[in-house]
């Protein structure tokens, strides 16, 4: 979509989701029993995002202390489109030089870019909209970023409270109306409740499964005066994600590779959002077991790696759908094994025993009941399963994966991946996508939309590295090619960044094309 020379993207360190959890807090074992000594309702305290400095009373309206939140949050770009009810929040945004504001010619655009912007980085993609129609048009990316898990706020205006409920001029419940495909949305009414709300938004977003989070604030509450301070003090009583895997279930799962005769890794998404490439990569040699990539997961274990058998599924490589019926383990992380993976889903490797690794325990035996169940992020418990099989391999008790990798490498060197090119001069889609992949390299950073040509996209440029694929995978979304290119284009400037769309998915969004010129 846009050139620059190449560079490698900084992925940017979240240390909310990445740190160990409050000692004080009671956490939930992969059984989905407490654990742990605190009293029920033990709050989750001092957890606020970004760099926590410290802000003495100060009066302000509820507007500039919107601003002065995403300030506070570390949050250096937006997108969004002005409108009535979000009008003042757009002076003192305007006013700021800390943070950029980047001006949509539709609200899904935003949305959709601040979903690129959040694949790109690992930050918290921010998207601003007016109420009713405004608020609505970001329901599909709201959607799209539920089903991915992708770390995304979305700040609406809203009629005045006193108006609410009166069907007043773009009034809409947009509360109501995303609370199923967001992870938390929450209506603000009183100027005093943005900080708390705006820190509680940010850190729902980034934390424990990512998604999400909607902030619709009434338009007197953005205009009203208080005293603004800052960090304030959360208070999530009921939610607590796991961090740290339950050490029986740990051991229990090298037990079951120790046993095992064909396992697969089966990487999903999920790693990418706890940047665990780097703990994935050192336990996958050590066990030496085959590897896949799912849709999300491209890159963030190297194509060129001996052990990566391809991206499974129905568009997958014949090595890498093999390798998942045949094998007698699936050691499953970050995946939910979702119907494009398994097809049928009562014929889906039918003799594998199941070790399952998820940040959220709802993932857990959903689709696929787990022999061995483990709750928490995946960038802590796959260090806690390197150090576990270590000690089994230090002991003998590893399995001989000679016969396995035979198999497997057969399979490869007889059913590569492919395409039949055209004999009439033409070049075929497959050439042209993948001659992009290998004039850009690695480097560069490709979004696609929804189609063929997305898997295309996916099967024919190798990915080396983590967050350089951008793609609707859950949702589906039309649309969300060049939006999503030109958020990560936003957040890596010196990065080059593809687009690559089909003629019908290009077509729903091609007003953003005005943006990214001007």
């Amino acid at each position: 979509m846009t050139q620059a020379p190449h560079a490698t993207p900084q992925t940017v360190a979240r240390a909310v989701s990445k740190a160990s959890p409050d000692p004080a807090e009671k956490q939930i074992s992969a059984a989905g029993e407490p654990a742990g000594n605190a009293a029920d309702g033990q709050a989750v305290r001092s957890l606020v995002p970004g760099p926590n400095r410290v802000v003495e009373p100060t009066r302000m309206t509820g507007a500039q202390a919107i601003v002065r939140c995403l300030e506070e949050l570390g949050v250096t770009d937006v997108f969004g489109l002005p409108g009535g009810t979000i009008l003042p929040t757009y002076d003192p945004l305007l006013e700021t030089e800390k943070i950029r504001h980047i001006l949509v010619r539709h609200e899904q655009g935003a949305g959709h870019a601040a979903e690129g912007y959040a694949l790109a980085t690992g930050k918290t993609g921010v998207a601003i909209a007016t109420s009713g129609p405004g608020a609505t048009n970001l329901v599909t990316a709201l959607a799209d970023a539920n089903m991915d898990s992708i770390p995304m706020v979305a700040i609406t205006g809203q009629v005045g409270s006193g108006l609410i409920g009166t069907d007043a001029f773009q009034e809409a419940d947009i509360v109501g109306i995303t609370m199923p495909i967001t992870k938390h949305s929450r209506l603000v009414t009183r100027p005093e409740d943005i900080p708390e709300a705006m820190a509680n938004a940010f850190y729902l977003a980034e934390s424990g499964r990512q998604g999400p989070v909607l902030v619709d604030i009434t338009k007197d509450a953005q205009q009203a005066e208080f005293d603004f301070a800052w960090p304030p003090e959360l208070d999530l009583p009921g939610y607590r994600p796991v961090m740290k895997g339950h050490a029986k279930q740990v051991r229990e799962a090298a037990k079951l590779f120790a046993s095992s005769k064909r396992p697969v890794i089966y990487a999903g998404g999920g790693l990418v959002k706890a940047d665990a490439a780097a703990e994935l990569k050192e336990f996958a040699e050590l066990t030496g077991a085959p590897l896949v990539t799912t849709l999300t997961a491209r890159g963030v274990f190297p194509d060129s790696h001996a052990q990566h058998v391809g991206m499974p599924g129905m568009h997958g490589s014949v090595s890498a759908v093999a390798a998942l019926q045949q094998a007698d383990l699936l050691i499953t992380l970050g995946a939910r094994f979702d119907d494009r993976v398994t097809g049928v889903l009562a014929s889906f490797a039918p003799d594998a025993k199941v070790i399952h690794v998820d940040i959220d325990p709802a993932e857990i035996s959903k689709n696929r009941v787990a022999d061995v169940p483990i709750v928490g992020t995946l960038d802590v418990i796959i260090p806690e399963l390197t150090a576990e099989f270590t000690k089994r391999r230090d002991e003998g008790l590893f399995p001989d994966l000679t016969a396995w990798w035979a198999t497997l490498n057969r399979l490869r060197e007889t059913y590569p991946l492919g395409y039949t090119p055209a004999t009439d001069g033409a070049l075929t889609p497959q050439h042209v996508i993948q001659r992009i992949g290998e004039l850009s390299g690695p480097d560069a950073i490709y979004a696609a939309g929804v189609g063929q040509h997305q898997m295309w996209a996916s099967q024919f440029i190798r990915y080396e590295e983590p967050r350089h694929w951008l793609n609707s995978a859950g949702l589906g979304t039309m649309g969300f090619c060049v939006p999503a290119a030109m958020g990560a284009k936003v957040a890596c400037p010196e990065i080059t960044v593809w687009g690559i769309d089909g003629d019908g998915w290009f077509q729903m969004s091609i007003q953003e094309l005005g943006t990214c010129v001007f």
